[in-house]
């Protein structure tokens, strides 16, 4: 094992120990790092230039999409400010690397109203129909699942973490660990939503509490986020729904909605764990059915007398 080779051993120790990353952070790390050394035939740390990294992120820019060469860069970014902090390197070349390049906004995709409603009554239709008992309570896990996941806006990998203890329904609140370990805590203001949840966990008891997280398979283990799309590409074929529906869809959705119905943006963001309003603020160039309600009922155009 080479020097660099070491330095990135050890800074991804200290990511996981000292900095308490999370396993998918520190799996991006990993493999962002591995890419930039297999690039080079540099093997010390303290040989990187400037001019080393920035005909790497040329490289970047030219196999990779700008959101997906933005976060290697970050990675790579943050590696060389560990060196620096450790006084591995002499100094850090970054320090005479100017980054600026655009990156395209992509508008979030939503789930049409109509649809979602489609979505749902087949999952509830599904229920009552279905023969087996193995089926029925599949379904009901399904539906809680969707039913928490639009009236929450929570990620997908914040639903497939939930403990036990993280879901007072008595309090109707759920407490979620977001993104770098960022908690926050979001009510369900739906009756029936939590009347669904209080089924669900009634039904899978025992499943529940031999693995202590609150969604669960029927063996008993933990629900994966592969298995919430593989649910949700089953209900989108029996609703004959054309549109591909992804679990991040009903979180934009959820924030799409609560920003139409005139929610300040701020408590928005509060719910949806971002840590900046300008991550949040992406959806107000969705709202368009509230913009053309806006357009249509309030500009002084409509009172002109001509």
């Amino acid at each position: 094992m080479n020097n660099l080779q070491t330095d990135i051993k050890t800074y991804l120790e200290y990511c996981q120990t000292q900095k308490r990353l999370d396993a998918k952070t520190l799996k991006a790390y990993r493999i962002d790092l591995k890419q930039f050394t297999e690039s080079m035939p540099i093997t010390n740390s303290p040989d990187i230039t400037p001019s080393i990294i920035e005909s790497y992120i040329a490289q970047l820019h030219q196999n990779f999409k700008p959101k997906t060469s933005k976060r290697k860069i970050a990675s790579l970014k943050a590696f060389f400010h560990y060196l620096d902090y450790k006084e591995i390197i002499a100094q850090n070349p970054f320090n005479k690397i100017q980054i600026r390049f655009r990156e395209p906004v992509i508008l979030p995709k939503t789930i049409p109203l109509y649809l979602l409603e489609l979505f749902l009554s087949t999952l509830y239709t599904q229920r009552s129909t279905v023969k087996t008992e193995y089926q029925k309570r599949n379904v009901l896990r399904d539906i809680a699942v969707i039913e928490i996941l639009f009236s929450t806006g929570m990620r997908i990998s914040e639903l497939c973490t939930l403990k036990t203890n993280d879901v007072d329904l008595y309090d109707r609140s759920i407490l979620i660990y977001g993104k770098g370990a960022k908690q926050r805590r979001i009510q369900i203001g739906n009756d029936d939503v939590v009347n669904i949840l209080h089924e669900y966990r009634n039904e899978y008891a025992n499943e529940i509490q031999k693995c202590k997280y609150f969604f669960v398979n029927q063996t008993g283990r933990p629900l994966s986020d592969q298995a919430v799309r593989r649910m949700i590409n089953k209900y989108t074929a029996l609703a004959s729904i054309e549109l591909h529906i992804t679990p991040h869809m009903f979180r934009h959705t959820f924030a799409t909605c609560l920003l139409e119905a005139d929610v300040d943006i701020r408590y928005i963001q509060e719910m949806l764990g971002h840590s900046s309003i300008n991550i949040t603020e992406i959806y107000t160039q969705v709202a368009m059915s509230k913009q053309r309600d806006i357009l249509t009922t309030k500009h002084p155009r409509r009172h002109f007398n001509i």
